[in-house]
């Protein structure tokens, strides 16, 4: 994503070139993927429009909650509902042929390039006297970012990146850590909130920055000023990948359709098979397979298919093809063409969202917490649908 991989036509992918400083592979640009001969069916049978007023409703509400308010009269960015909000949106807006940003994306755009452009001035999300110590660091790492990512996202399209998108992602270099064991990564905010703020965050929105930098207009990834952060955030990603959930290698995954070098193929493949082995009969995938989860209330995790998972999974398989051998590109795999089917069929009729439940505790799904899950389930299940032979 410009983060939206999933309506573009060009979507960008990493080659390899030298760097002399350092000797190493770093990420390039090229145009790949084959056109998937399912794609028309899938796409006529999903309602993009309930969609994208189901989205649109929850940033509405969320700007209105009072916990999300921060300095200089801003909203906190959040990963669950305002980062897929901003990756699938605009991606819907372009299905429905809207022209223009909807008010709710306006209105976030706005909060987002605000604090971008007064970031000296601006308060971390969370104070350390307030909340421990290390908040701030934290949540300016974080925040530092979702800005880059969410405004990239914005700038698909353009023939170069925005200046205040420029600034955004400046930012997050300059936090970026450069030393140590998670060199190359983001000191992510941790509140034990899985999948979101929690310790197994970090690789995770590391990944979906490689993604963001790999796909921005104008070769950005090529910009020499940022060659040395992008072999300090590969290795991370590369050396930390063995040791992750299964939700982070996902990620990875996804990450590895714009860098060649990330996963091996072999790397690729046993991920797919091990994806194969868990995915439901009704042909989707739930979140709590895909990690070791705990909920703080001790209460039973939720086992169903969901649709962050899913279309997630589903997601990452159609843009590297994990899952297909070698001459088959163009054709879905049946794990795939099954995870589509789960995602066409589990739309809900009255919402236009898909479900999902949260990892940390047994919330109420129809209330405005209990569907933070949701929210992110909705945008990626977008994504991998609009997705269908890009």
């Amino acid at each position: 994503m410009a983060f939206h991989a999933l309506t573009s036509r060009r979507f960008f992918v990493c080659i390899s070139f030298v760097l002399a400083a350092f000797a190493v592979a770093v990420p390039g640009c090229e145009t790949v993927r084959a056109a998937d001969k399912s794609a028309p069916a899938a796409k006529e049978r999903w309602d993009a429009r309930a969609a994208a007023q189901y989205l649109d409703s929850r940033e509405t509400w969320w700007r209105s909650w009072d916990h999300s308010n921060r300095d200089h009269g801003t909203k906190c960015v959040s990963c669950h509902t305002q980062a897929p909000y901003a990756l699938a949106r605009p991606v819907l807006r372009r299905r429905l042929g809207e022209p223009g940003l909807s008010p709710g994306e306006t209105a976030m755009l706005a909060d987002v390039e605000k604090r971008v452009r007064n970031w000296d001035t601006m308060l971390p999300f969370y104070s350390d006297e307030k909340y421990g110590e290390g908040k701030e660091v934290e949540s300016r790492n974080a925040e530092s970012v979702l800005n880059a990512i969410i405004l990239a996202s914005y700038d698909e399209g353009k023939d170069d990146l925005s200046d205040v998108t420029r600034t955004a992602f400046d930012h997050a270099w300059a936090l970026q850590s450069k030393t140590g064991p998670d060199a190359g990564a983001w000191v992510w905010q941790n509140f034990a909130y899985t999948p979101w703020e929690s310790k197994e965050s970090q690789y995770h929105w590391a990944a979906l920055m490689a993604i963001s930098v790999a796909r921005a207009p104008g070769v950005y990834c090529k910009d020499p000023k940022i060659a040395a952060n992008l072999v300090l955030l590969h290795s991370f990603l590369q050396n930390r990948y063995p040791s992750q959930p299964l939700l982070n290698k996902i990620v990875a995954l996804w990450a590895s359709a714009t860098d060649r070098n990330l996963l091996s193929r072999p790397q690729q493949q046993e991920l797919a098979a091990e994806l194969a082995e868990r995915q439901h009969s009704d042909g989707g995938w739930s979140t709590t397979d895909l990690g070791t989860w705990e909920r703080r209330d001790k209460t039973p995790l939720e086992t169903r298919s969901d649709g962050y998972a899913t279309g997630l999974i589903v997601l990452a398989l159609e843009e590297t093809g994990a899952d297909k051998e070698p001459g088959t590109r163009g054709t879905a795999s049946t794990m795939v063409r099954h995870g589509r089917d789960w995602l066409l069929a589990n739309q809900d009729k009255e919402t236009g969202s898909w479900p999902a439940w949260s990892l940390n505790k047994n919330r109420d799904p129809k209330s405005d917490a209990g569907l933070f899950m949701t929210d992110a389930a909705t945008g990626y299940a977008v994504l991998a649908l609009e997705n269908v032979g890009r």
